[in-house]
């Protein structure tokens, strides 16, 4: 069975497919032989794609945000990798992974506020329903990512959003 991946390096994303046909049998990557990755010291990495070598040094990893910063050769890219799933969560505002609550609450995408679920001092715990965004002819329940206690509500029902406008500050 493949695994279907989405790979940030920098700021450009792409579709991978990570297959093993056979157990023991090398990886497969979009179709053809992935590229040889052996751990060869603490945060350090030997790399051999289509016949070239490369050392790839781990220069930060930051678990909170899934990224990696690595070195390879003279360059240097910050990776994240995230199957679809996990991708479409991250965009509509719904991190599983997250233990805080961030402190505000941005748009994930352009849309209609048709509901604000939360007033300025509630308190809301994972998983409770803060808002309801109408975007592309589909209502999304927008829900809590942690514990914190709204701040204040930047948004109101019935006003259009643009993609990255602040809706709703919190306190922790």
């Amino acid at each position: 069975m493949a695994a279907k991946l989405l790979a940030t390096v920098n700021s450009s994303t792409e579709g991978l497919e990570l297959e093993r046909r056979t157990p023991g049998a090398p990886w497969a990557l979009n179709g053809a032989v992935a590229p040889d990755l052996v751990q060869t010291g603490p945060g350090l990495f030997s790399l051999v794609h289509k016949g070239r070598s490369f050392k790839v040094l781990v220069l930060k990893r930051d678990k909170e945000a899934g990224t990696v910063r690595l070195r390879i050769g003279a360059h240097c890219h910050t990776v994240r990798l995230a199957d679809e799933r996990t991708r479409l969560m991250q965009l509509l505002g719904i991190d599983r992974g997250a233990r805080a609550m961030a402190s505000e609450l941005k748009a994930p995408m352009p849309g209609l506020v048709l509901k604000v679920l939360v007033k300025e001092g509630d308190v809301v715990k994972k998983d409770d329903p803060l808002l309801v965004l109408e975007a592309m002819k589909m209502e999304n329940v927008i829900k809590s990512t942690g514990e914190g206690v709204v701040k204040k509500a930047h948004a109101q029902a019935g006003a259009a959003v643009e993609k990255g406008q602040l809706l709703l500050s919190f306190e922790k």
